[in-house]
């Protein structure tokens, strides 16, 4: 297939997506843009939510880490299943009592301005880096493997596909994402149902074969037992469960769509239903990744990591309906992040930062001005970084994005943690101190782990490390009955 037919494949699909913008943001008003009028169905938000949580860091990533470290990403999946009930039971309801648009409006109220604003600006840090992360990816795959056949260079690439997600987000926000999400998310499990199956007929396998085969290749392993190993089974469920809470609970994209079903019951459904479907996706990834790699044996292909399923797809003659299975699903996998972090950065810098729902003296109209800028603002932001992580791209970017979650949620964790389960009051002025003083800890411990912890190898438990220790100094710093303690 030329690149030509390729490219009209993503255009068409991009005209759906406008033409659903187009529908959704009809008489939108910055109410709808932020949380959706508090009308969207549980279930459409449950179904979509699955793309914003599975990414085109997950289609192209998780496959690519079996050959490596065979299905112990899934002990980190099981983590994040644990982490959902957290969300579902104590965090919703938190938000629903009091009627909350940002989540962080919450930190406000309990610990104070400067513990509010830091939690914002720490949300704002993870899912710009987060999010930038994972559409770089992609059009790192769209660029190799198709756009650069046409003389279209990788800054142009970023610079288009930006320029879309804008056309479709600017106006309808949360209104229009609950849509383009579950649509996007069909196409995506789709892809992924139909590549599983294709590869397996033409291995000429079934499930109980292509098992066999997998762990004849050491494939399957899934648990695993040395401590002092990264991907220690304790180290990555727990971490899982952590990241689950921060990068979903405690985070205003995530929480922005839940937050826009009407009640907290449905809210709740939403939660626990997304959770276990995300269970069996991110299996379903995984033995994807195992059959690519014995397709690749079998063919005598040499790619693995984030280059194996798009050389695959795009490059071993595979029939044309896989091809545009893959273009489709890519594509599906990674706007349902880009395009639900855009509108949720915008939501929280306009609440949190500019206080823009507090100013009643600017009319709806400057308002609207004013988020629009925002909004622009923020695409400009991810392009910077997506032009940065193409100067510091190591090849598997999975282990890159968990790395960043465990440096930069665990502050905002720690300070609802504070929050929820103390009644203590923090030295306000001290906070933006301790947020930023203990990721540089634990990047320090983390650099120096050989030194300092002989064959210990942090992992994924990074995140509760941090969490830890900027709840423990936000402790030494806090008061009680009007009592400083210090020590």
């Amino acid at each position: 297939m030329g690149p030509a037919v390729l490219l009209f494949i993503i255009v068409a699909y991009f005209s759906v997506l406008l033409g659903i913008a187009f529908y959704t943001s009809r008489h939108s008003t910055n109410d709808s843009f932020f949380i959706g009028n508090r009308n969207s169905k549980w279930w459409l938000v449950a179904f979509g939510m699955i793309g914003t949580s599975l990414s085109g860091m997950t289609f192209i990533s998780v496959p690519g880490k079996v050959g490596a470290s065979g299905f112990q990403y899934f002990q980190v999946v099981i983590g994040y299943w644990l982490g959902y009930f957290v969300v579902a039971f104590v965090l919703l309801p938190l938000y629903y009592r009091l009627h909350l648009t940002s989540i962080y409006t919450y930190l406000d109220r309990r610990l104070g301005n400067v513990s509010y604003k830091t939690g914002a600006l720490f949300f704002t840090l993870s899912r710009t880096l987060g999010a930038t992360l994972r559409l770089y990816l992609v059009i790192k795959v769209l660029e190799k493997f198709i756009l650069q056949d046409m003389g279209i260079p990788f800054e142009l690439t970023a610079i288009i596909i930006l320029g879309l997600i804008l056309l479709y987000t600017f106006r309808g926000g949360v209104k229009t994402i609950v849509w383009t999400d579950t649509l996007q998310t069909t196409f995506m499990l789709l892809a992924l149902v139909i590549c599983v199956i294709y590869i397996m007929n033409t291995l000429h396998l079934d499930l109980g074969s292509t098992w066999a085969a997998m762990q004849q290749k050491g494939y399957t392993k899934l648990i695993q037992t040395d401590v002092n190993s990264p991907s220690f089974f304790l180290k990555q469920i727990l971490g899982g469960a952590f990241i689950t809470i921060g990068m979903t609970g405690l985070d205003q994209e995530m929480m922005q769509k839940n937050i826009s079903v009407s009640n907290l019951k449905d809210a709740k459904k939403n939660m626990i239903s997304f959770c276990f479907v995300l269970l069996l996706a991110n299996f379903i990834f995984l033995l994807l990744g195992g059959l690519l790699y014995l397709y690749a044996d079998a063919k005598g292909i040499h790619a693995s990591k984030d280059d194996l399923f798009p050389f695959i797809a795009l490059k071993s003659g595979l029939p044309f309906y896989i091809t545009v299975c893959f273009i489709i699903g890519l594509i599906s996998a990674v706007f349902p992040s880009a395009d639900g972090a855009l509108t949720a950065l915008t939501s929280s810098f306009c609440i949190d930062i500019l206080g823009l729902k507090e100013r009643h003296h600017l009319s709806e109209k400057m308002k609207l001005r004013i988020r629009l800028i925002v909004h622009n603002s923020f695409a400009i932001v991810f392009l910077a970084f997506i032009f940065l992580f193409r100067k510091i791209d190591n090849g598997s970017l999975i282990d890159t994005l968990l790395d960043i979650a465990g440096y930069t949620y665990g502050p905002l964790l720690a300070l609802f943690a504070f929050g929820i389960f103390t009644k203590r009051k923090l030295i306000n002025e001290l906070v933006p101190l301790i947020c930023i003083g203990a990721p540089v800890a634990c990047y320090l411990l983390k650099h120096n782990e050989a030194l300092l912890l002989g064959k210990y190898v942090i992992g994924t438990e990074l995140l509760i490390i941090n969490a830890a220790l900027t709840f423990l100094l936000l402790f030494l710093c806090s008061k009680k009955d009007g009592a400083l303690v210090v020590s």
